[in-house]
């Protein structure tokens, strides 16, 4: 009980301390302080460019990745709706009060909140879900890279979760003992697909889903798109969207025929029903 305690003022204080900085830039909007933006998807599919680009925006903060948030998803997964909206809200609210951003309009963008959507409704019933898709074949290759999920990766994310092969808490419970087996390359598809599959339900029209590559390629539309939606000028979205690179767009066709082969046949299914085949 000591040493999560320990851990838990460890990871309010590294995200409070992290956060500080940002107070001088963010204007204080009461009125929209909380309309939050919650920014899901897989890993490794431009969560981190499209908060980022979010947050540049003269009306919005980004918060980043909250560490003490993404280090209790494991467990709110396995409450109610209601309880687990209480404890996002609370996680998020002591940050926000910490960092002295609880009057700015912001941008939260950990991952794995894509396996609490319901309880992130609840919790702010003026929030938007911003899903960002990008193909699973690109996720998983760049995924493979990184070496998250590879077999013996050693180290620990900034939330002190361990890298590696072990099953985390998004995996099949009947089929833990299969991910911990298989291949890099399936482990990555796996991940994609469990993110994405989580980010998509359930029916709301609180969530808009953006494509990364409509970022990368058609920028304007994006911004537009998300403007409209989200309530802001379009225009510092367009020119933040404009950085993103279309290098990152087709990297899978360096994978080996035997990968390719993997996250076919892990997350076949969801890369034709996203329209990625």
């Amino acid at each position: 009980m000591a040493a999560e305690l320990v851990r838990s003022v460890a990871l309010y204080g590294a995200a409070a301390a992290r956060l500080a900085g940002r107070r001088r830039g963010a204007a204080p909007r009461p009125q929209a302080a909380d309309r939050l933006i919650f920014v899901v998807g897989s890993p490794r599919s431009g969560t981190t460019f499209l908060a980022t680009s979010l947050g540049s925006h003269p009306e919005l903060v980004d918060l980043g990745e909250l560490q003490p948030l993404k280090a209790a998803i494991p467990r709110l997964t396995g409450l109610s709706v209601e309880e687990g909206a209480r404890e996002v809200r609370r996680i998020v609210e002591r940050v926000r009060l910490l960092a002295g951003l609880r009057r700015v309009r912001a941008v939260e963008q950990t991952p794995e909140t894509s396996f609490v959507v319901p309880a992130l409704l609840v919790a702010y019933p003026r929030a938007t879900i911003v899903h960002i898709v990008r193909d699973g074949r690109d996720v998983a290759a760049s995924l493979l890279e990184r070496g998250w999920l590879s077999a013996g990766r050693g180290g620990r994310d900034d939330a002190r979760a361990a890298y590696g092969a072990h099953a985390r808490f998004w995996v099949e419970p009947e089929r833990r003992d299969e991910f911990e087996r298989a291949s890099d390359a399936t482990r990555a598809a796996w991940a994609w697909r469990r993110y994405a599959s989580a980010a998509r339900e359930p029916e709301t029209d609180r969530r808009v889903e953006v494509r990364y590559e409509e970022l990368v390629t058609e920028p304007a539309t994006a911004a537009a798109r998300l403007g409209a939606t989200l309530e802001l000028d379009p225009g510092p979205l367009a020119a933040a969207f404009a950085n993103a690179h279309s290098r990152s767009i087709g990297n899978w066709r360096r994978l080996a025929d035997q990968e390719l082969a993997a996250i076919e046949g892990e997350a076949g299914g969801l890369l034709r029903e996203l329209g990625y085949d």
